[in-house]
């Protein structure tokens, strides 16, 4: 199910500058990066001297001085764990480095995805998003943990030992400098059609995880349709895409590394035939032969390295654009530069001014059409009317998660594009229609409404909301894991701890929206009361189709098609022989649903 967003981002060219954008993250720790480029360094600089050690012990053996074979080998043990301590340094300060600077860069596209407006979610999967956090995360990982320290290695072996190549033998080395445009192109042609598969098999993977993730929130819906035989057949059709996707970039990376180490080592063959007639020729030592090969290898193998590791560089370049698209996301809501702040004390007075809104996905249909609303502090107001009303949008609208298309919602005077969102939500308790449970204790999922509410206060709120008597009767009573998004609840028993969280908010304005449509008769009573408790001295709007929970409210107000088209109390509304007035006859004498 790929996302509008995705697909429009995705036929972008990538390119390997790309990389350049985990800068940011990487600049604060430039101690680190010192210590780590010192390391490597240091561990190429060793090896390239170590050849010159080995030239010396392998001429010594046809010296008659004792001591002075005795302190070739001795050099080239002290050489040898010089780069043992070099390369242990190398791994550990560019692996930390790796570590943490991936860390950074998980939290700051988290920080910045949760802040998001729901208008960005219409157009990406939340598992596609995970996706990148994880998957796209790990391949940075790899890439600053490993690749980028061992391609600046092998870079540096490959320049300082064609350099010891031509102080060794120039000849020798003019004849293995023929074979590198013929190394050259594969890496450069392959490598374009490298890049371009490796980013489709990425983008397979984000695809596969978000099939995967909603199919899996909702299995019970999925099994209760029998819909498990399609799920995994679309499930598998996107892993195969990937793995298709993931054979071809395998393929063409083996295809350049025979391709590219095959054309070196001929090469190196030759080389060594030309070098082992100028040994019996008396041109060379076996010492600069055994020198000379050391070097040809190391350049060798410095060149199939980078082969290797530029196809890992392209990989990353791909994952971190992936990441940069979610840091700079553009958000229809933000926070304004000079935000005012709310008035102290809440007095909770909510207006709407001739709003008019339409949801991003549904542009053709007004939501709300010219909603103009007046809520006093303290007052408890009843929004009802048939689904799709408009009823709900108010309620989305009030905290904030859209913005209208035109009109003004003012909270106490100010309007909300004027102030931080977390400034003013953090005054309002909303109990959703879906309740929504966290995958831990009954008792910090109430105590979500407010995380410094003592034990006593969340167990108080818990009796506010009909929930203490079923919690205590659990396993483990209030800590009892209820499981992922409350699988272990009824859904009558997760809207009362929804509930009982917006209870233990005690904020000035509450918001429920079809708070009690998941009760019996007997808790919906016993919500309804401690609903009435807590509404007093609160502003509470309260959506509903079941009228039975409205009939106190101090007004009710009826939408229909975005338009608010009466007001009144409960008995008013009825003997105008209205709308209402019809939905009541629906509920009260059919004992029907209202739709």
């Amino acid at each position: 199910m790929a996302d509008k967003f995705s697909e429009q981002e995705r036929a972008k060219s990538r390119q390997i500058g790309a990389l350049a954008s985990l800068w940011p993250f990487m600049r604060p720790y430039r101690a680190l990066i010192t210590a780590a480029i010192l390391s490597l360094v240091l561990t190429a600089c060793v090896s390239l001297v170590l050849p010159l050690a080995v030239r010396r012990v392998v001429d010594g053996f046809e010296t008659s001085v004792e001591a002075l074979l005795d302190s070739y080998f001795l050099a080239a043990l002290l050489i040898a764990g010089l780069l043992a301590v070099g390369t242990g340094l190398r791994y550990y300060f560019v692996t930390r480095l790796g570590e943490r600077v991936v860390a950074d860069i998980r939290k700051a596209v988290f920080n910045r995805v949760i802040g998001l407006s729901p208008t960005f979610y219409e157009k990406i999967m939340t598992g596609e998003v995970l996706s990148r956090i994880t998957t796209d995360t790990t391949l940075i990982l790899s890439v600053i943990g490993s690749s980028v320290s061992i391609a600046l290695r092998n870079a540096l072996i490959l320049v300082g030992g064609l350099a010891l190549l031509f102080f060794t033998s120039a000849k020798l080395t003019l004849m293995v400098l023929l074979i590198v445009p013929a190394v050259i192109v594969p890496i450069i042609v392959l490598g374009r059609r490298l890049r371009v598969l490796s980013r489709e098999n990425q983008d397979w993977i984000a695809q596969s995880s978000g099939s995967a993730s909603e199919i899996l929130l909702s299995v019970q819906t999925v099994q209760a349709f029998t819909h498990e035989a399609k799920s995994r057949a679309a499930f598998s059709d996107v892993t195969e895409k990937s793995f298709d996707a993931a054979r071809r970039r395998i393929f063409t990376r083996a295809i350049m590394t025979v391709i590219v180490i095959a054309l070196v080592f001929f090469g190196i063959v030759g080389v060594l035939w030309m070098g082992a007639r100028d040994v019996r020729a008396d041109l060379m030592t076996v010492g600069e032969l055994v020198q000379f090969v050391i070097y040809a290898v190391m350049v060798a193998g410095g060149v199939a390295a980078l082969s290797e590791i530029w196809g890992e560089l392209q990989r990353a370049a791909g994952a971190t654009e992936r990441l940069v698209e979610l840091l700079n996301a553009l958000d229809t809501v933000n926070d304004p530069a000079a935000p005012l702040a709310l008035p102290r004390p809440v007095k909770g007075a909510i207006t709407f001014d001739d709003v008019v809104f339409h949801y991003p996905a549904r542009p053709g249909i007004a939501a709300l059409d010219g909603v103009t609303l007046d809520v006093r502090p303290g007052e408890t107001v009843a929004l009802v009317g048939p689904s799709g009303a408009g009823k709900t949008t108010i309620i989305q609208l009030i905290l904030r998660f859209y913005d209208p298309d035109s009109g003004t919602i003012r909270l106490d005077g100010i309007d909300l594009k004027q102030m931080r969102r977390d400034d003013f939500r953090a005054h309002v308790a909303l109990v959703p229609q879906d309740p929504v449970i966290f995958a831990t204790s009954a008792r910090e999922n109430i105590r979500f409404g407010r995380p410094d509410a003592t034990d006593a206060e969340v167990e108080q709120a818990a009796r506010a909301a009909a929930a203490h008597d079923f919690l205590t009767a659990l396993p483990q009573g209030f800590d009892t894991y209820v499981g992922e998004r409350g699988v272990m609840l009824s859904g009558g028993q997760k809207q009362r701890i929804a509930i009982a969280r917006a209870i233990l908010r005690d904020a000035p304005v509450l918001l429920l929206d079809e708070a009690t449509s998941a009760l019996d008769a007997e808790s919906e009573r016993a919500v309804q009361q401690a609903v009435e408790r807590l509404a007093q001295g609160r502003t509470t709007l309260i959506v509903a189709h079941r009228l039975s929970t409205v009939k106190k409210a101090d007004r009710i107000v009826v939408f229909e098609a975005g338009r608010i088209v009466a007001t009144g109390t409960h008995d008013a509304l009825v003997a105008e022989d209205g709308l209402y007035a019809r939905l009541a006859r629906l509920q009260f004498t059919d004992g029907l649903a209202a739709e």
